[in-house]
């Protein structure tokens, strides 16, 4: 993994084009990124490519996440989210 590598999936992370999930990913990238194994930067990426919506809606569980994207990162960034959205609200 080299480091342009992570600064690229960082950026995408932070300018997804959709503010709500720009505010999910792009904490989370700055805060595990770097501990991520290849297998998790590759579950990562896949989710920066897919739709902004719908990857809003499977981390908030409006929606059922399809089995391709449920993965360790999905639930890492669950419960990251959830842990920021309890200390905004505590």
């Amino acid at each position: 993994m080299t480091e342009d590598r992570l600064k690229r999936i960082q950026f995408r992370a932070w300018r997804r084009g959709f503010k709500e999930l720009d505010l999910v990913m792009g904490p989370f990238a700055d805060a595990r990124l770097a501990d991520l194994d290849e297998a998790a930067l590759v579950a990562f990426e896949a989710l920066l490519d897919a739709p902004d919506q719908s990857v809003y809606a499977w981390v908030c569980e409006l929606e059922p996440t399809p089995r391709a994207f449920q993965t360790r990162v999905m639930d890492m960034i669950r419960a990251f989210h959830a842990g920021s959205e309890a200390s905004r609200h505590g």
